[in-house]
C-alpha cells in the first residue's frame, strides 16, 4: 500500500548486488571448503539460490547481511524442476556443477516472463568445452565424456548468463579459454575478483576478450558483493518523481555512468562524491528525450522501468527503445492505470508526460516492472495498492522499509 504525494529525503545505502550474488553463490561450489560472502542481499532469488546449495549437500547460513556456504560435502549432481522453476537465474548452476562433477542434470529454469531467453549460448559454449549435453522433456543431462577442456568461444551476443558459465566451468577446466564479445557488466568484474582470489586465472573481464587459464584446484575465500546498481538507479527514480532531494551512501559511481545523464537531461542535479551520490529533483521535471537500452556499458534494461516512471510525469515526450528482451513492457498497461500516456509498438514505447498521476489498484508481472509501480505509486494522488510483489522481493531488499526511512508511506501487507 502507499500513500503517494510524500517528498522524501534522507540517506539510504543500496543492497549488494542480486546480479553478483547468484552467479558467485554458484561458483563457490568450485571452492572446497567456507566461502564468506560479505554485503550477500535478502532476495527471494538469493534464498532460491541457497536452497539448490543445500540440496545437493552444502551447508549455508545466513548471519545479517553476510551468508557463510561450506561447499565440502556435495553429494549430488541433479537438480529438481521445482526448484530450478523459482528463478531463470538458476541454469549459472550448469557451469559450476559440470566443473564440480563432470555431469549434472536439471530442467530448465523459471523465473520473470521476459520473453525468450534461449540457454542455447551457454549449452553451444559447453559443448565446445567437452561437455556431451542430452536435451529431453525440458530436462539437460549433462556430462564430461573426456575431459573439461579449454576453448575458443565466441559469442553472438554479450549475454551476461553465458559469460558468467563459461568463466566458472572454465575456471577448472585442462587449458585457456578465450571468451569473445564476452558480456562487460560491473558484475562479470565481481564474478572473476570472486574467483581469482580463490586462486583462478582470468583477466581481461569488463573487457569485450576474456581469458580463463584453468587451474587444478581453486580455494574458500572471503568476498564482498558490489552494490547493486540498478536499485540505485530505481532509488534516485524515486526520488526525481517525488521532487526530492536524497543521498546514496556506498555507491561506485562508475557503474551508473550511463544512467546519471538521463537523470540531468530530466533536470535533477547529481552531485558525485567518492562513493556517495546525492541526487536533487525540480518541481517539474523534463522528459529525457530518448533511452535506448543496450548491453553494458549502455543504459540497462533492468532500469527501463522505473526510468519509464519518471517519464511519465516529465514535461514531454521520451522514446523507449527496449533491444535486449521482447516482453520488457508488462508495466506499460499499469502504468496507464494509474494515468500514464504511454504507447507501445514493438519494441518502442512513446511515454506523452502528464502532470500528475492518480491512485490506483495495480498488478505487478516481473521484478523491475514491480518497482516501476512502486516509483509510480509514489507521486500519485491517493493510495495505490499494488500486488504481486513477490516479484518486487526477488530483486529488492526490504523495499518499503528503505523507502519509509525515506519519508515514504509505504507497507507490506
Amino acid at each position: 500500500m502507499v500513500n503517494g504525494g510524500r517528498r522524501l529525503s534522507g540517506e539510504v545505502e543500496p543492497q549488494g548486488s542480486k546480479n553478483s550474488a547468484l552467479p558467485i553463490l554458484a561458483a563457490t561450489l568450485l571452492c572446497r571448503g567456507e566461502c564468506v560472502l560479505h554485503n550477500c542481499p535478502r532476495l527471494s532469488d538469493v534464498e532460491a539460490s541457497l536452497a539448490i546449495l543445500r540440496y545437493i549437500g552444502c551447508t549455508a547460513r545466513r548471519e545479517g547481511s553476510t551468508v557463510i556456504v561450506d561447499t565440502g560435502s556435495v553429494e549430488r549432481f541433479e537438480i529438481p524442476s521445482e526448484l530450478m522453476h523459482r528463478m531463470r537465474s538458476s541454469i549459472i548452476f550448469l557451469g559450476a556443477m559440470i566443473a564440480r562433477f563432470d555431469r549434472v542434470r536439471m530442467s530448465f529454469p523459471g523465473g520473470c516472463e521476459l520473453g525468450p531467453r534461449p540457454i542455447d549460448l551457454h549449452l553451444s559454449a559447453l559443448r565446445e568445452m567437452g561437455v556431451v549435453i542430452c536435451e529431453e522433456h525440458g530436462e539437460l543431462d549433462c556430462y564430461v565424456s573426456d575431459e573439461l577442456h579449454g576453448a575458443n568461444i565466441t559469442l553472438p551476443i554479450p549475454s551476461v548468463g553465458a559469460t558468467e558459465n563459461i568463466m566458472i566451468a572454465a575456471a577448472l577446466a585442462n587449458g585457456t579459454t578465450v571468451i569473445s564479445n564476452a558480456a562487460r557488466e560491473p558484475e562479470i568484474v565481481d564474478l572473476a575478483d570472486f574467483l581469482n582470489s580463490c586462486g583462478a586465472r582470468i583477466r581481461g573481464a569488463g573487457e569485450s576478450s576474456v581469458v580463463i587459464e584453468g587451474v587444478e584446484r581453486l580455494h574458500p575465500t572471503i568476498h564482498a558483493m558490489i552494490p547493486d546498481r540498478i536499485v540505485t538507479a530505481t532509488m534516485m527514480s524515486a526520488a526525481a518523481v517525488t521532487g526530492s532531494d536524497i543521498t546514496m551512501k556506498g555507491v561506485i559511481p562508475s557503474h551508473l555512468e550511463s544512467v546519471f545523464p538521463v537523470f540531468r537531461d530530466s533536470g535533477c542535479e547529481i552531485n558525485i562524491k567518492g562513493n556517495t551520490v546525492r541526487i536533487g529533483a525540480p518541481y517539474r521535471l523534463r522528459s529525457p528525450k530518448l533511452i535506448r537500452t543496450m548491453p553494458y556499458p549502455g543504459f540497462p534494461t533492468d532500469a527501463q522501468a522505473p526510468v519509464m516512471s519518471m517519464a511519465a510525469v516529465a514535461d514531454g515526450m521520451t522514446v523507449f527503445v527496449e533491444n535486449m528482451f521482447l516482453s520488457r513492457y508488462s508495466h506499460v498497461s499499469e502504468l496507464c492505470r494509474l494515468g500514464a500516456d504511454i504507447r507501445v509498438e514493438g519494441k518502442v514505447a512513446v511515454v506523452d508526460g502528464v502532470k500528475k498521476l492518480l491512485c490506483a489498484d495495480v498488478r505487478a508481472q516481473d521484478l523491475r516492472g514491480a518497482a516501476a509501480l512502486v516509483v509510480a505509486a509514489l507521486c500519485a494522488r491517493g493510495q495505490s495498492q499494488i500486488s504481486g510483489i513477490e516479484y518486487l522481493e526477488r530483486g529488492y531488499e526490504d523495499f518499503e522499509l528503505v523507502l519509509s526511512s525515506l519519508g515514504a508511506d509505504v507497507k507490506k501487507i
